[in-house]
């Protein structure tokens, strides 16, 4: 009697493998972050620079073509670590990500300052040399595995809850260095954010949603109409009660988790708020 042998199949291979960490849409995401935070780098560190230069008298040699391409390259390059490190890139990495920053320039300055290429050229050129070094850089670390999570200190950890706040606070040091008095149809753009960002989160539809932030967009068009047609001073104080109002109409939205993502709200808050208390210094300077 031959015995059967039972024939056990081997498991199916799974139907989708998940991504590489160096596949292409990591890269490109990778890639995308890195722009992402040399933009948010260079829009709020701008401003600094401004502030500490023109005490300091400066302000004329940070418009030199060779000293701004330097300034900005340093922007995009804190930007830019930060966020890798807060993706724990390795220090390693960091500095070869920085370099692709600096070197660019460097290489064009030697035809800068003999005279062989403009400013403008210089800054365009910088930028687009810089592209390629990005992707030779993020090539070469794609397979890099992340660093183990690390426990952060209490304040750091804070300020990573928080950073909504400090990004606003960032954006509006000009506003307090200068206190201006903005336009009333900027208004506009407060109750438009929440029916925009709402439409698209698909959170306009719980009952009374919609109404309540079509009464608020009625509200601000109301307040900037009045202010138009007012003028002067009243419209002034129109266009502080209109920001401070909107301070308000975030922190209730915070509150509540409705509408908008409460780190926008936080954001807006903060933004809202300080621009109206420096719009009411800005009257009271006058």
């Amino acid at each position: 009697m031959t015995d059967t042998l039972t024939h056990h199949p081997a498991s199916p291979a799974p139907s989708s493998a998940p991504h590489a960490a160096g596949g292409v849409r990591h890269l490109l995401r990778h890639l995308g972050e890195m722009a992402l935070a040399m933009v948010a780098g260079m829009l709020l560190l701008a401003p600094l620079w401004r502030v500490a230069g023109a005490p300091l008298g400066l302000t004329a040699v940070l418009v030199r073509p060779d000293v701004a391409a330097f300034v900005m390259a340093t922007d995009m390059t804190v930007g830019m670590i930060v966020w890798m490190r807060h993706r724990r890139h390795s220090w390693g990495a960091c500095a070869e990500m920085a370099a692709a920053m600096y070197v660019p320039f460097l290489v064009l300055l030697v035809p800068y300052w003999a005279g062989r290429l403009a400013g403008d050229a210089l800054m365009l050129g910088g930028h687009l040399l810089m592209l390629p070094a990005m992707l030779l850089v993020a090539l070469r670390h794609r397979h890099d595995a992340a660093a183990p999570a690390r426990r952060r200190h209490p304040m750091v950890e804070a300020a990573l809850r928080r950073w909504p706040a400090g990004l606003a606070l960032l954006m509006t040091v000009d506003h307090w260095v200068s206190p201006s008095v903005l336009s009333p149809w900027t208004m506009l753009v407060l109750p438009a954010g929440y029916l925009v960002i709402g439409a698209y989160r698909g959170q306009l539809n719980g009952p009374g949603m919609l109404a309540r932030q079509l009464a608020g967009l009625a509200a601000w068009s109301g307040l900037v109409l009045v202010a138009v047609v007012v003028g002067g001073r009243a419209a002034a104080w129109l266009v502080a009660a209109g920001w401070l109002a909107h301070a308000v109409w975030d922190v209730v939205h915070h509150r509540r988790g409705e509408v908008v993502p409460r780190g926008y709200a936080e954001w807006c808050a903060v933004l809202d708020a300080v621009l109206g208390i420096t719009i009411v210094l800005a009257i009271l300077a006058a």
